[in-house]
């Protein structure tokens, strides 16, 4: 007789060690989100009332960059390092390493990613004078803003679906990690990559040597970075790499004592340092769109600005439940039986929440065009809002039917 294949339970009840790996994240992403949040406000104050002043010090030169690339290409490079190491522990130890489990997060971010794409697509080559080079702005999900909403409006939730977002947005990370070094990298200087190869390659080898010490990997580190930004290759895909490589595996004979895998150590180090430093300031130097009556009849009939904001708010909210879904039809994967698909849709709606990432790939998809620059960060934010308040309304009224249910 054969045995019946036992299904795949989708959002099922997490490990006890993969909940607190999530609680942990939730409570320095969440609060990371709040800071974003209010950096982003004091800039659209700060460039609506004194646009002068604001260029003057985004423009403002510190040694070989001005503040605004500083922001975007050195502490930024802060947190693509924690989402390399995010992806090195769920792709080898965490909930992706097993296939089963990984299987509906990343059809759900890719197909979270190509839909928005296509819509903003659809809408550039339909309507004239678009733009088709903003094609990867609405591709991403700011996982800090979403789970600070998430916390917000629907606390009783189950914590699988807040697990199920935050591995859908390193999903959806490594995206747009390779949309920015495959697509938005115009001339490669191959000298430079040899070193930037040299470095990752030393990186591994103290890594696996198990050599400790920040007086090795802090200069080592600030190398790489500098010899990728020097390559022609964007700068923050150092953090990455450099990520990627770092062990996060024990290993039989490690010493006694050894407060868990540099992967845990470092995220936990630097972790709060990108959610409560890097991105906030970066969203303070990126998000100051002066909105005045000009621009805000511009954005109307601008066919960038409207894909963008339909590939975030109804791109991803479908494209991340159609994935999902899919998944379920064409696999023997099922829901958790205490999980309704309308909870599911309410989550993926809240992915189009994009931001720290939109807002980078507007300046490099629209790098030598200042004003459509502008135009597409004031639409990243306007779809975000969107997407924020939707998702806000629907978690509401599945938390309150939740409750009705419960009681």
């Amino acid at each position: 007789m054969i045995a019946r294949r036992q299904r795949i339970v989708l959002f099922g009840r997490t490990s006890d060690a993969d909940a607190r790996s999530v609680a942990d994240v939730l409570r320095q992403e969440t609060a990371g989100g709040v800071l974003i949040l209010v950096a982003a406000a004091a800039a659209l104050i700060w460039a609506n009332l004194a646009q002068a002043s604001y260029q003057d010090v985004l423009h403002l030169q510190l040694g070989p960059l001005d503040l605004h690339h500083w922001a975007a290409d050195g502490l930024l490079t802060i947190f693509f390092f924690v989402a390399g190491l995010e992806l090195k522990r769920e792709f080898t130890v965490g909930s992706l390493s097993q296939p089963a489990n990984a299987l509906v997060p990343i059809v759900a971010a890719l197909c979270g990613m190509a839909l928005p794409a296509s819509v903003y697509l659809a809408v550039n080559v339909i309507a004239p004078g678009g733009r088709l080079e903003g094609w990867a702005i609405p591709m991403a999900t700011d996982i800090a803003f979403a789970l600070a909403i998430l916390a917000v409006v629907a606390p009783g939730l189950p914590a699988s679906l807040r697990a199920f977002l935050l591995t859908l947005a390193i999903v959806d990370d490594l995206g747009a990690i390779l949309v920015i070094a495959i697509a938005f990298t115009a001339e490669v200087q191959p000298l430079w990559l040899l070193g930037v190869a040299g470095c990752a390659g030393l990186w591994a080898l103290l890594q696996w040597r198990r050599i400790r010490g920040w007086y090795f990997y802090l200069p080592l580190g600030l190398l790489c970075w500098w010899l990728t930004l020097s390559s022609g290759i964007h700068a923050t895909i150092s953090g990455v790499l450099l990520g990627l490589l770092t062990r996060a595996r024990e290993r039989e004979d490690d010493l006694a004592g050894d407060a868990g895998t540099p992967v845990d150590r470092w995220e936990h180090l630097w972790r709060p340092v990108s959610a409560g430093v890097a991105v906030p300031l970066f969203a303070l130097f990126s998000a100051g769109v002066a909105l005045s009556p000009d621009v805000l009849r511009t954005m109307i009939s601008e066919p960038a600005v409207i894909g963008i904001v339909a590939g975030l708010v109804i791109g991803k909210a479908f494209g991340v439940f159609g994935g999902a879904a899919l998944t379920a039809r064409f696999t023997r994967a099922e829901l958790a039986p205490d999980l309704k698909w309308s909870e599911v849709f309410s989550v993926s709606i809240l992915a189009g929440v994009g931001f720290t990432v939109s807002l980078l790939i507007s300046d490099l998809a629209f790098g030598d065009d200042k004003a459509m620059a502008e135009l597409a960060k004031a639409a990243v934010l306007i779809g975000s809002l969107l997407a924020a308040g939707l998702a806000a309304v629907s978690l509401r009224r599945r938390t309150s039917a939740r409750r009705r249910a419960d009681s």
